[in-house]
């Protein structure tokens, strides 16, 4: 019953430094643009060390990084299907 749907599924990438590469920049793209765009960053709580998160609170970091992961997530399997990874 599921077969005639899984066989129109696109192939998954396999993991290699390429896509890590890829997710890594996507995040980073997504903290900046978090970090330029939430109107009060540091509210919440507070990370280990904020200096090095840019003063940014505990939910603006794990909102930017899940951002960044939607985008990566699209990013890698857009670059796939167009077989630049």
């Amino acid at each position: 019953m599921l077969s005639p749907l899984l066989a129109i599924a696109p192939a998954t990438v396999s993991w290699s430094p390429k896509v890590a590469v890829v997710m890594i920049v996507c995040n980073v793209i997504a903290i900046v643009v978090g970090k330029a765009t939430i109107k009060h960053p540091n509210e919440g709580a507070k990370l280990p060390n904020p200096a090095f998160f840019g003063g940014m609170g505990h939910a603006a970091l794990l909102g930017t990084t899940s951002l960044g992961h939607i985008i990566g997530i699209g990013a890698i399997q857009g670059m796939a299907a167009r077989g630049m990874l």
